[in-house]
């Protein structure tokens, strides 16, 4: 477990992904696949939240998802302050899209290389770490834009 996510008060998902979610005529209702709950830090699981439908994410990947947004730091500072999050809990969101963007990939690709199906299909539908790889340049390029909105 990241640091990011270590410690905390109250039970997290800790695997917030379009997979875990249900939705209804277009709304989400629902999480599914709780194997990775465990107490942590509500900044985490928000950040998760936030990487995906803020989303935090590159130009292509967001095309493929099709996501047509713009302002994405003012969309993150939107989460943070709809959740009531403090300056700390917007630090340690910014600190767990660090951890999680750092890493981002390798549990999907281990799984993948011990040639469990879905795994593997997963793993060649989203371009393999080319993708990962693509998300970290563009959080490099753009932290400091989120860092300061969040501020």
């Amino acid at each position: 477990m990241a640091d990011t996510q270590a410690g905390g008060s109250v039970i997290c998902h800790n695997d917030v992904c379009l997979e875990n979610v249900v939705f209804r005529a277009g709304v989400a209702v629902a999480l599914l696949d709780f194997d990775f709950a465990a107490p942590g830090r509500r900044s985490h699981d928000l950040a998760c939240f936030a990487r995906m439908c803020v989303p935090v994410d590159d130009e292509v990947s967001r095309a493929n998802l099709g996501w047509d947004v713009t302002r994405l730091p003012h969309r993150l500072r939107l989460v943070a302050d709809v959740y009531g999050c403090t300056s700390s809990d917007r630090r340690e969101i910014i600190a767990s899209l660090d951890d999680a963007i750092a890493n981002g990939g390798d549990f999907v690709r281990r799984h993948a290389e011990a040639g469990e199906p879905g795994f593997v299909e997963m793993w060649a539908a989203i371009g393999g770490m080319a993708r990962f790889d693509r998300r970290r340049a563009w959080w490099g390029r753009h932290r400091e834009g989120f860092l300061a909105t969040m501020s």
